[in-house]
């Protein structure tokens, strides 16, 4: 099993966690993919006929922080808690997701939201895996939406994203290049 030293880790959270807020003052979340390795991954399910998978900095750069953070100009995913297993050199981060509307209100999507890291060392991730609730995100939407709540940058995203498909990085369930689950570390 890989082994990493707690600080190493921490130090890599730490900095990871600095990104996030920086991502979210500015609205480019793309930066973050410095964080991953070459050959990473980073992956989501997005309801009950699609999994979300990037593979490769460049995908993980243009489609999970570019395209699928676009238009989410104030919102924010303020980290709650995050566990270290320096053994098995994962992290585990527990965030909320709180949209800010037009009218500076902000919204809390309901339930539990994280993200799962698998640590290659030297400071970045080999993967990322996140779970949210997919229903309560798409309800918050609509309402915005309906409300007129929403940023010229969002709706620009929901209109093109309205009769695209299946965008870019989207596969029907289980079909995706890298598995929703990581692979088990094995021992030895």
């Amino acid at each position: 099993m890989p082994s990493f030293p707690r600080a190493e880790l921490q130090e890599v959270v730490d900095l990871w966690l600095a990104a996030n807020i920086e991502a979210e003052r500015t609205g480019d979340w793309r930066p973050l993919a410095d964080f991953f390795v070459a050959d990473g991954s980073y992956g989501w399910n997005i309801g009950p006929t699609d999994d979300v998978m990037c593979v490769g900095i460049d995908e993980i750069r243009e489609i999970a922080f570019g395209q699928e953070m676009a238009g989410l100009l104030g919102w924010r995913y303020p980290y709650q808690r995050v566990l270290i297993d320096e053994v098995q050199g994962e992290v585990l981060g527990f965030w909320k997701q709180v949209a800010t509307d037009t009218d500076g209100v902000e919204h809390e999507v309901y339930g539990l939201g994280g993200s799962w890291f698998g640590y290659a060392g030297d400071g970045k991730w080999a993967w990322q895996r996140d779970f949210f609730d997919f229903g309560h995100v798409a309800d918050l939407y609509i309402r915005l939406l309906k409300a007129g709540k929403v940023s010229a940058e969002f709706s620009a995203r929901m209109a093109k994203n309205a009769g695209a498909g299946r965008l870019p990085g989207w596969y029907p369930l289980g079909t995706t290049p890298s598995p929703l689950w990581p692979p088990a570390v094995a021992a030895g």
